[in-house]
């Protein structure tokens, strides 16, 4: 294995041969969480949950009903109404300490059905798809410790008296929350988090394609913690009538959705009719741009590989690259030892960074976007097929397109594809970096970190990453702006995403030998 093979690997996460050993899958939770009760759906219907690594059957899960979702609502309000839970911040870091270590008791579980049902690499799961999650969900624990609620903002004499004025804030209430498959632990908490950090109840609604990563952590939050009934529901399901009942309800007062910028318009549409607050969290095509001065040979290989990681499924992937035009087809070659780098294989394997597409549906999709570019005057450089054999696995690939006009250089692919794209002048690298809908991330390298920066000031993107720099920790922020999404998650910003603010200003009297306040005319 050569090194830059090594490096991505560790870019994954530790391997922990006596800790990646796969449960029974009879450990697995096939219910709902609903009021406080782990149950069936009402109308017995089942989801099916298919191995992508092996395209196999795996187990059935519980499909909420409309119904369910209705009792889970009411559920909620309940349990806003008649606990403790919204006003007492102390019990909330309580319980979300409980939470995080549950999460940590139950590990094992959580590396399994991620593995299992979303096909990641058991690497990550030490790491992004689970061991860093839970790292970021104690931030809101801890947070709480020192948050305040209420404002005194100080009095102001005004006309004979005083204004006392407070500002405070208070949850939202109750808040659904739709999350997708690609990382689900990580999405799903981060939601979680912030919710019940600021004392709202949560309705989470998981993607049908990782049932598992949210029924588990229903289970727990049942058995091992003292979150009250009703605060929290789980609710996997299929089915567009469900997820309506969540977005259209007048009982709900946030919706919070992580997805894709087309679902999240629907989101938002069905959202209006009760001028629901809506937090959104979708799509991207962020741009990676290498400056003059870098050194292409040291950064760019790395650079490639990494975008392959989650099997390009994650929406902040560095899936454009942008590149100086005198050294363009030197850097398609640094970019394709790069992707050579990349194993893919068995999500178990200690060597495998790459793993199949959540689908076949999916993988189809992709090729076809591969294909049309081609048609659409593109070069495909390597890859851009489906591997054959069980799964849904497809080749690292590698796209030059000299004007960025194709679909794969200007559409979230949301595969294990690159885009390479030649500029003139820095300049012109900026130009093309903003010369999109989206503006979730971007990326830049250089040999002068200061001028790097001053680069990605102009990029018009929620987060930028200097020459490699991270942007994903409990405390930053993640978001986008345009096209990818509305709100934060993460951070202080996570939590007030689900706070109201309120003020209240009291007219007192001048106590008395007080100075009149001037009356002016």
């Amino acid at each position: 294995m050569s090194d830059l093979s090594r490096n991505l690997l560790d870019v994954l996460g530790p391997f922990d041969a006596s800790a990646v050993a796969p449960v029974g899958l009879d450990r697995m939770e096939s219910r709902l969480m609903v009021a406080g009760e782990l149950r069936p759906s009402s109308d017995g219907g089942l989801l099916i949950n298919i191995n992508p690594a092996t395209g196999e059957q795996v187990g059935e899960v519980a499909d909420a009903s409309p119904d369910d979702a209705r009792v889970a609502v009411a559920a909620a309000r309940r349990a806003l109404s008649n606990t403790t839970w919204s006003s007492d911040s102390a019990f909330r870091a309580k319980c979300l300490r409980q939470l995080c270590s549950a999460l940590e008791r139950n590990a094992a579980d959580f590396r399994t059905a991620l593995v299992t049902e979303i096909g990641c690499p058991a690497r990550m799961t030490f790491a992004d798809q689970f061991d860093f999650a839970v790292t970021k969900l104690a931030f809101y624990s801890d947070l709480l410790e020192t948050y305040e609620f209420t404002d005194p903002l100080g009095d102001l004499p005004t006309f004979g008296a005083v204004l006392h004025r407070q500002l405070w804030r208070e949850p939202v209430g109750l808040v659904a929350a739709i999350t997708p498959w690609n990382l689900p632990v990580e999405l799903m908490l981060a939601k979680v988090g912030g919710a019940l950090a600021g004392g709202n109840a949560i309705i989470l609604k998981p993607s049908p394609l990782a049932p598992w990563c949210a029924t588990i952590l229903g289970r727990i939050i049942v058995e091992e913690t003292d979150i009250p009934a009703g605060v929290v529901a789980v609710l996997p399901s299929a089915r567009m009538e469900t997820a309506q009942v969540l977005t259209s309800s007048p009982d709900v007062d946030a919706i919070a959705f992580t997805g894709s910028t087309q679902t999240g318009e629907a989101v938002m549409r069905a959202a209006s009719s009760k001028l629901t607050k809506v937090c959104l969290e979708l799509g991207g095509k962020s741009p990676s741009i290498f400056l003059p001065d870098v050194d292409a040979a040291a950064v760019l290989p790395f650079a490639a590989g990494i975008a392959m990681f989650n099997a390009g499924q994650s929406c902040i992937m560095p899936s454009r690259m942008l590149v100086p035009i005198e050294q363009f087809e030197q850097c398609l070659d640094f970019a394709v030892e790069g992707l050579k780098a990349v194993h893919w294989g068995d999500p178990w394997s200690p060597n495998t960074f790459l793993g199949p597409l959540i689908s076949s549906d999916r993988r189809n999709e992709v090729v076809g976007i591969v294909s049309r570019s081609a048609d659409q005057g593109a070069r495909i450089v390597c890859g851009g097929n489906a591997i054959p054999g069980p799964g849904y696995f497809m080749e690292p690939t590698l796209i030059a397109d000299h004007d960025g006009s194709s679909e794969a250089a200007r559409q979230e692919i949301f595969g294990p594809v690159v885009v390479m794209t030649p500029y003139t002048s820095v300049e012109h690298a900026i130009e093309l970096a903003n010369d999109t809908e989206f503006g979730l991330a971007a990326y830049v390298w250089g040999a002068s970190a200061e001028r790097a920066e001053k680069v990605g000031r102009r990029i018009r993107a929620g987060m930028v990453g200097i020459n490699g720099g991270q942007f994903t920790s409990a405390d930053m922020p993640f978001g986008g702006m345009r096209r990818s999404g509305i709100g934060r998650e993460w951070g202080v910003a996570g939590m007030e995403e689900f706070l109201e603010t309120r003020t209240m200003a009291t007219r007192l009297p001048l106590k008395s030998g007080a100075p009149n306040e001037p009356s002016g005319n």
